[in-house]
C-alpha cells in the first residue's frame, strides 16, 4: 500500500508538472513579442558563449558555404554537451573544409537565454544536465520543457513569433561567424530532431533577409507542414527504419497526412521539394542511433560515418 501511494503521487507529481509546462511554454515567446524580455542576441549572442566558439576550428575568413547546426530537444544551452554530438560535429567539419559550421546556438529560447543561465528555475536546469550527463532519467525534464518549445514553433498561432525570434538567433550566429550578408552564400540548416521543426520555421525570415538558397537537412526531425516549406530550396528528411520518433509528425500534424492535398507538405512533396533518405537500422538517440560511432553496417561504416557521408553528399550535391 505504501509503495502504491508513493507511485502514485509521483505519477501525479509528473502529471503536474507537465500540466504546468504545457501552460508556461508559451509565455517566454509572448514575452519577448511584447518587449518585456530583452533578447541576448541583441548583444552579439549570449553573454555565457563565446563570441568565436567554432570560428578557430575552421580557420578565419568567409567560407564557400555555412552549416547552421539545431541541436535536439536535449540542450540546454548554446554549448554541445552530448559527447556524440560534438564526435559528430567534428567529423562533419572534417569532411567539409570549405564548409563553416556553427554550432553555438540554442535553438529553444527565442530570448537566446541558456536554461542554465539567469532564469527563476536555472538551478533546476542545471540539476537536470548534470544527470543528463551522467544518464539519469532526471534529464529529460529538459526533454520535455524544450519539446513544447518545438510545439510551439509549430503552433499556427504562436509560431510566426517563435520562428521569428528563431530566426533572429541563427542571423545572430552567422554574423558572429563571418556570414557575408547580401552575398547569396548558401545556406545549410541542419536540424537534429526537433531542430528540424525550428528550422523550417525559421526559414522564411531567413531568406527575406539574406536573399540566399537555404537548404533544410532533418536529421531525424519532428516537423509540421510548415509554411517554411514553400522558402527552402529544399527538404532532406533522413530517418532510420527503426526509428519512431520523426513518424510523431505524421501522426499528429493533419498537415502531413496524404490526403491532405492542398497542405504545405504535400504540395512540395508534389513539387519535388522533398527528399527523404532511408538511413538504414538506425534509432533515435544513444546506442543504435544517427550519431553512434560503434554500430556498424554491413560495409563495415559506423551508424556516424554513414550519417556524416550522407549530409556531406547532399552538401556537396547542392553546392556544385
Amino acid at each position: 500500500m505504501i509503495v502504491d501511494t508513493g507511485l502514485g503521487l509521483m505519477l501525479a507529481a509528473v502529471l503536474l508538472w507537465i500540466l504546468v509546462a504545457a501552460l508556461l511554454s508559451p509565455l517566454e515567446t509572448l514575452g519577448w513579442w511584447a518587449g518585456w524580455f530583452s533578447s541576448q542576441y541583441e548583444n552579439g549572442g549570449s553573454s555565457e558563449a563565446s563570441p568565436d566558439k567554432g570560428a578557430d576550428r575552421q580557420g578565419e575568413g568567409e567560407a564557400a558555404y555555412y552549416v547552421a547546426f539545431l541541436t535536439g530537444i536535449s540542450g540546454a544551452d548554446e554549448e554541445v554537451h552530448m559527447p556524440q554530438e560534438r564526435a559528430f560535429l567534428r567529423l562533419l567539419e572534417s569532411e567539409l573544409p570549405e564548409a563553416r559550421v556553427i554550432s553555438d546556438i540554442f535553438p529553444y529560447s527565442v530570448t537566446n537565454r541558456a536554461l542554465t543561465g539567469q532564469r527563476v528555475f536555472a538551478w533546476l536546469w542545471r540539476y537536470a544536465l548534470r544527470k543528463k550527463e551522467e544518464g539519469s532519467p532526471a534529464g529529460f525534464l529538459i526533454n520535455g520543457r524544450n519539446l513544447f518549445q518545438v510545439l510551439i514553433s509549430a503552433d499556427h498561432r504562436y509560431g510566426p513569433m517563435y520562428n521569428q525570434g528563431g530566426a533572429q538567433i541563427i542571423l545572430s550566429a552567422l554574423r558572429r561567424h563571418g556570414y557575408p550578408f547580401q552575398s547569396g552564400k548558401p545556406l545549410f540548416l541542419l536540424g537534429l530532431s526537433g531542430g528540424g521543426q525550428i528550422c523550417l520555421g525559421a526559414a522564411p525570415y531567413l531568406k527575406e533577409v539574406l536573399r540566399a538558397p537555404i537548404i533544410v537537412i532533418s536529421l531525424a526531425g519532428v516537423m509540421c507542414s510548415d509554411p517554411g516549406l514553400m522558402a527552402v530550396e529544399h527538404l532532406y528528411h533522413l530517418r532510420g527504419s527503426k526509428d519512431r520518433v520523426p513518424a510523431i509528425g505524421t501522426v499528429i500534424f493533419p498537415g502531413r497526412w496524404r490526403f491532405m492535398q492542398n497542405s504545405y507538405w504535400n504540395r512540395c512533396r508534389q513539387r519535388g521539394k522533398i527528399t527523404l533518405i532511408d538511413m538504414g537500422p538506425m534509432v533515435h538517440t544513444r546506442t543504435g542511433s544517427y550519431l553512434d560511432s560503434d554500430s556498424r553496417l554491413p560495409d563495415g561504416s559506423s551508424y556516424l560515418e554513414k550519417t556524416v557521408r550522407t549530409i556531406r553528399d547532399i552538401i556537396q550535391m547542392e553546392t556544385r
